[in-house]
C-alpha cells in the first residue's frame, strides 16, 4: 500500500490526470464516479437542460433521421425510433460475425455506416459520432449493464482483464492500481474514483466536450507516460469488455458529467 502511494504521488507530480447476460459477481462493492463528485456536478448530470452533453444527443437525434446522402438510408430507416434501441448500448462491446472479433458501440455504428449506408467511417472522436453514440447510450439510461454471455467473447475478456491488471509507462503503474487498490483514497487533493464505464460518452469538465471511453483510457495510458491503444484497436475493445464485466449490474449514467 506505501508503495503505491509513492507511485501515485509520483504520478501526481507529473501530471496524470437481450441475450444472455454475463453471470460473474463484479468486485464489491461497485460505486460510480458519480457518488465521488461535488453536488453542483451532480446536479449538472441530473438535469437535461444543465447537461452540456445533451448538446451531442440533439445533434445525433437530428443525424437518426437524416440521410447521408439521397441514395442512401438513414439510421431510422431500418430500426425506427431510437428508443427500439433500448437495452443495446448496456450490453456492449459485443461480438460481429463478419468481423469475427467483438466491436463497441462506437465501431457499431461507424459499421453500420459504411455497411448500410456507403460512407466512410468517422473518425475517433468524430463529434457526429459521439453524438449517435450518446444519443443510442441515452436510451438505456438506469438499465444495469448487462455483458453477453457469449463464449467467443470470453478470450478477448479475459486478455483485457490481463490488460488492465498490468503495470505500464516510465511510471510503472497499471489501470488495477489506481482504481482497484487505492480506490477511495486522495491524489492531488481529488478523489481516485474506481473507473467505472457506466456514463460514456460523457461530458468531462476538464476536457470541456464530450469524449469517448477509448479517449479517458487513452488519457491515462498518456498519464503514466505509456504509448496509448489506438483507439479502435482490438486491444482497446478487449479493455473495455473487461470493463464492463467489471461494471455488471451497474446503471447506465450515459450521457455522465465527470469533472
Amino acid at each position: 500500500m506505501r508503495r503505491g502511494w509513492g507511485l501515485l504521488a509520483a504520478l501526481a507530480l507529473l501530471g496524470c490526470t437481450a441475450p444472455p447476460t454475463l453471470l460473474a459477481p463484479p468486485p464489491p462493492p461497485q460505486r460510480s464516479g458519480f457518488a465521488d463528485m461535488g453536488a453542483a456536478t451532480q446536479a449538472m448530470q441530473r438535469e437535461d437542460g444543465a447537461n452540456p452533453a445533451m448538446l451531442w444527443v440533439q445533434d445525433g437525434q437530428q443525424l437518426w433521421g437524416q440521410a447521408p446522402t439521397a441514395q442512401s438510408k438513414a439510421c431510422a430507416s431500418c430500426h425506427g425510433e431510437v428508443v427500439s434501441l433500448r437495452g443495446v448500448a448496456a450490453r456492449y462491446p459485443a461480438w460481429d460475425t463478419l468481423l469475427q472479433r467483438p466491436v463497441n458501440l462506437g465501431n457499431r455504428i461507424n459499421l453500420c455506416r459504411q455497411r448500410h449506408q456507403g460512407q466512410p467511417a468517422w473518425p475517433a472522436e468524430h463529434a457526429s459520432l459521439l453524438g449517435l453514440e450518446a444519443l443510442v447510450g441515452l436510451q438505456s439510461r438506469g438499465l444495469p449493464i448487462a455483458p453477453p454471455a457469449d463464449p467467443r467473447l470470453e478470450p478477448f475478456r479475459e486478455r483485457g482483464a490481463a490488460l488492465f491488471s498490468q503495470r505500464i509507462g516510465q511510471i510503472d503503474l497499471s489501470c488495477a492500481t489506481c482504481h482497484d487498490q487505492l480506490a477511495g483514497g486522495r491524489l492531488a487533493g481529488v478523489t481516485i474514483p474506481q473507473g467505472q464505464a457506466n456514463g460514456y460518452p460523457l461530458y468531462r469538465l476538464e476536457w470541456q466536450d464530450l469524449g469517448s471511453l477509448p479517449r479517458r483510457i487513452r488519457n491515462c495510458m498518456t498519464g503514466v507516460r505509456a504509448q496509448p491503444l489506438p483507439a479502435h484497436s482490438v486491444e482497446m475493445v478487449e479493455l473495455e469488455l473487461h470493463l464492463a464485466r467489471r461494471a455488471l449490474g451497474m446503471a447506465v449514467e450515459t450521457p455522465a458529467v465527470r469533472p
